[in-house]
């Protein structure tokens, strides 16, 4: 439920002051209003000159480190911040997290959440789960917080952290295309508020009942104004905004190949993808003879099938660095939890490509006598 935005800042600024803060983050911008930071961390150090508060605060072009006195400067630094009109807050203390995000009516989201267990001795083979959303989220009561879940949502933040920057564009635009039940979707947009980041998410599935369910859903959270859904194809569905971040995750064959097209259309700075499966190249290799000496390669169906994953998702890979983008195919989660477990990680650079780079596609695709789904979309 909403709170009071005055009484939830006055409680943040006693977890600032208080011996057992950590660590806080703020960021993003309520409506209307435009912070004259762009994001703001806090935590304690401890220095020659003694114990400080470090208040590390970025404009857009560069951060600016300052290091207060407890006491009073330290109040006056605090309240300073407070007094910036910041869409999200993060607070982290020996006691719990606090999460606020400012809504548009200018009432306070507030979710609450207990500290992250410390790890045992490093001699210890005991040690604690370190999850990157916690397993007590809200959303968790909503998809199911079994086992199996938790895992494959914190694979894919881990993977999600890994390929985005340390500073993010305020708000980060998201698009997920083919979101299906959106749990990934809504575990994005809780990993990334939670850093302090001002997110705005759309889920695109063709179904409209899952659009209503997810709505639903986002309502329920509490973040219906930030993570929106539309019923659409992945070719073809409007969005609010040109993404930054673009998901793919498990659309089926060439579903993937149009949202890898948009992506570079839409020249966005960061995709995943989590290929499913892959009939249109197989059913390619199907009807060709495969160049000597690989006949074998393709003589049994089920080979055939399991080269056909590796080759298509080698020519997706390949055609995205054609497009300026670096790229990285790694596993999404252990293969005991899903056998569809590989995920292009592309971040843009806008490198042109190589005449190797040329050549490496050309003759792939020629000996093998293919043409990728991705490349007629693409051309």
């Amino acid at each position: 439920m909403p709170q009071p935005l005055a009484d939830v800042l006055a409680e943040v600024r006693t977890l600032l002051l208080d011996p057992g803060f950590t660590r806080a983050v703020a960021a993003g911008r309520r409506r209307g209003l435009t912070p004259s930071v762009t994001r703001a961390e806090l935590r304690p150090v401890a220095l020659k000159a003694g114990p400080k508060l470090q208040i590390v605060t970025d404009d857009g072009s560069r951060p600016f480190t300052r290091n207060v006195a407890p006491g009073a400067e330290a109040g006056a630094a605090v309240d300073e911040l407070l007094a910036e009109p910041f869409g999200n807050w993060h607070v982290e203390t020996a006691s719990g997290t606090l999460q606020v995000r400012i809504t548009k009516k200018g009432d306070a989201q507030v979710h609450r959440s207990a500290p992250v267990a410390a790890a045992p001795p490093a001699a210890s083979h005991d040690r604690a789960k370190q999850w990157l959303l916690d397993p007590g989220d809200p959303l968790f009561s909503v998809i199911g917080g079994n086992a199996a879940k938790r895992r494959q949502v914190d694979a894919f933040l881990r993977a999600l952290a890994a390929t985005l920057p340390a500073s993010l564009p305020s708000p980060l635009r998201v698009v997920d295309l083919g979101c299906g039940n959106a749990y990934l979707t809504f575990a994005a947009y809780r990993y990334l508020a939670g850093l302090g980041v001002s997110v705005q998410v759309v889920g695109v599935d063709v179904r409209e009942d899952q659009r209503v369910r997810n709505t639903a859903v986002a309502e329920s959270l509490g973040c219906s104004d930030d993570v929106t859904f539309v019923a659409g194809t992945i070719s073809d569905a409007s969005l609010p905004f040109t993404p930054d971040l673009v998901l793919a995750l498990h659309a089926c064959d060439t579903a993937t190949d149009d949202a890898l097209a948009r992506a570079v259309r839409w020249e966005s700075s960061w995709v995943l993808a989590a290929p499913c499966c892959h009939h249109d190249i197989a059913a390619q290799l199907k009807g060709s003879s495969a160049p000597a000496p690989f006949g074998e390669l393709t003589r049994h169906a089920i080979m055939r099938e399991r080269f056909a994953d590796v080759l298509t998702d080698s020519l997706r890979a390949s055609l995205l660095r054609l497009s300026g983008y670096k790229v990285e195919v790694v596993e999404f989660i252990d293969s005991a939890h899903t056998p569809r477990n590989l995920l292009l990680r592309a971040r843009r650079t806008g490198a042109a490509p190589t005449e190797a780079q040329r050549e490496e596609y050309e003759n792939l695709t020629g000996q093998w006598s293919v043409t990728p789904a991705l490349a007629k979309l693409l051309s």
